[in-house]
């Protein structure tokens, strides 16, 4: 078996692509993942590359963000902030369980001072993102936030028109809703958690 190795330096998207495409299995993907280096701003200022946490067995659901904050990547998982603490009380409301599900981001480093990712940053990501959809194949996608709505559903997205319902995409119900930061920022009474709230809720009974 071929030696899959890392995007060089500043490689271009399509390289990251082809390098994330050949990649046979989830364990692969990582290992060819974490020392990536494909963006250079973020290579330079980033403690550790995001990869992603997957259940044990196949996954009833993937919940896909933007990107890493500060707790992400000074730990290397996702969601473990104060996004990811109200993210887990949510699901846990809804009835669904953050150990079934695959955990990931559009981008896998954090931009420096949480800016919101660069296009070229998110061209370069896509073929990682791309490539764990393909080998998890969960049937439903929960798209947190815009940047990661946008991803799923096209550059013109407005997230309050799409969120409440499933888009069919490449074979797997995706829905798209508020992120935790939002609802974080708009506070416990806010629409944003009030909306990412019902969504899970919706997602769990689809999933029952």
């Amino acid at each position: 078996m071929a030696v899959v190795r890392p995007p060089r330096f500043d490689a271009p998207a399509d390289e990251v692509a082809r390098i994330a495409a050949a990649a046979p299995d989830w364990a692969a993907l990582a290992a060819v993942n974490r020392p990536c280096v494909a963006c250079p701003e973020l290579a330079a200022t980033r403690q550790h590359v995001v990869v992603g946490d997957v259940p044990v067995g196949p996954p009833r659901f993937a919940l896909v963000g933007e990107a890493p904050g500060a707790q992400e990547d000074e730990t290397g998982r996702p969601f473990v902030g104060r996004s990811g603490a109200l993210l887990d009380q949510l699901l846990a409301e809804a009835g669904l369980d953050r150990a079934q599900a695959a955990v990931l981001n559009v981008v896998k480093c954090r931009p420096p001072g949480n800016r919101t990712p660069k296009a070229p940053e998110v061209a370069r990501c896509s073929g990682w993102l791309r490539r764990q959809l393909q080998l998890l194949d969960p049937p439903v996608v929960v798209a947190l936030g815009l940047s990661a709505a946008t991803w799923f559903l096209g550059p013109r997205t407005v997230l309050s028109q799409v969120r409440g319902r499933p888009h069919q995409l490449d074979g797997r119900a995706v829905w798209a809703t508020y992120h935790p930061s939002a609802a974080i920022r708009f506070g416990p009474n806010g629409a944003p958690r009030a909306g990412l709230l019902a969504d899970l809720t919706a997602v769990a009974a689809v999933l029952a």
